[in-house]
């Protein structure tokens, strides 16, 4: 089998690939300076001879897949396969493999630093100490820049998958109350409540939200929801954009209905001019989309998908010798 990785992927994950599977092709997106799109997938696949690809942010359409309909796998390095056509791949029964929960840690750290950072007012302290704001008042700091500390707050999260169990677990110790919405999961911590999606905007501190886009969820985070918010709660945002409807969360920051919020996702990135108006709002913490962005999470998404691959394998009866089998057989 002959395996095109486009994402980034350590030589240790590479290796044990080629090892079980066959010949690996590198050709990472990075060193693209973008990925890959529908007429460039199609060329490699092409110019390789690959029988499986292993992507990230790369252009798999229905277009690639049926020009290659004899793809063994898709492996997919992100926490969902929202880059490729999930129809033509079960039109052609290619199965998909992706890597959820890749970024959990990166993620929940981001988050709490964040949230720490606003409430500490961390970044406006720092551009009053570098614009040399310092004078003889020795507690004028003290006392302009003074926050709260997130022990004994109480943080909401809409959507409890790996993310929010992450931050959850990381801030008990803090402690902080944790309650949750989500209709599809349950949890057997005792200390996490779950509840209505009404009462996490009504009775946190912090909300958190950790929402996948589908046709549910899109526009999901309304002015109904954000006025329920207590007038020093904070919101917060490291999942995706779409899910909230921005004119309502800017409204609330604007007219001050609500402490602030962390945002690390926009409407359009890059960001227009109505998601600068959020960016550059001081009661907004904002960054560029990469709460998940660690050199951790690269070699995380190869062992959770190494991993489901080679089982995939192994249960298939797929190996190397099989392969070159199909191959011959179907005169490629």
């Amino acid at each position: 089998m002959k395996i095109l990785i486009t994402a980034p992927y350590n030589e240790e994950g590479r290796n044990l690939l080629a090892g079980q599977l066959g010949e690996i092709i590198y050709k990472p997106w990075m060193d693209n300076d973008r990925a890959f799109n529908e007429g460039e997938i199609n060329k490699l696949i092409d110019e390789t001879n690959a029988d499986a690809l292993i992507t990230e942010h790369d252009e798999i359409t229905a277009n690639v897949i049926n020009t290659h309909p004899h793809l063994q796998f898709i492996g997919v390095c992100r926490g969902t396969p929202s880059n490729v056509d999930l129809d033509a791949a079960k039109k052609h029964n290619i199965p998909v493999f992706h890597t959820p929960a890749r970024n959990a840690q990166a993620v929940a750290e981001m988050f709490v630093a964040n949230v720490i950072g606003l409430m500490r007012n961390t970044i406006s302290g720092w551009q009053w100490l570098t614009g040399k704001s310092w004078d003889e008042g020795a507690h004028t700091s003290y006392l302009q820049f003074k926050g709260n500390e997130l022990a004994g707050k109480t943080i909401g999260m809409v959507g409890f998958g790996a993310v929010g169990r992450r931050i959850a677990e990381i801030v008990k110790c803090f402690p902080c109350h944790i309650k949750f919405y989500d209709p599809y999961t349950e949890s057997d911590n005792a200390d996490y409540h779950k509840t209505s999606l009404e009462e996490v905007f009504e009775t946190s501190d912090i909300v958190s939200i950790h929402l996948p886009v589908n046709k549910q969820t899109i526009g999901m985070i309304d002015k109904k929801l954000i006025s329920l918010m207590k007038p020093d709660a904070i919101f917060a945002n490291t999942a995706r954009a779409s899910v909230v409807n921005r004119d309502d969360l800017l409204e609330a920051i604007e007219k001050n209905k609500i402490r602030g919020a962390v945002l690390d996702v926009f409407d359009h990135e890059p960001p227009d001019e109505k998601d600068y108006r959020l960016i550059n709002h001081a009661h907004v913490l904002a960054t560029p989309h990469i709460a998940g962005a660690t050199y951790e999470v690269e070699d995380h998404h190869v062992n959770i998908l190494n991993e489901r691959i080679l089982t995939w394998a192994a249960t298939s009866n797929i190996s190397k010798h099989k392969v070159h089998q199909e191959i011959v057989k179907n005169g490629r």
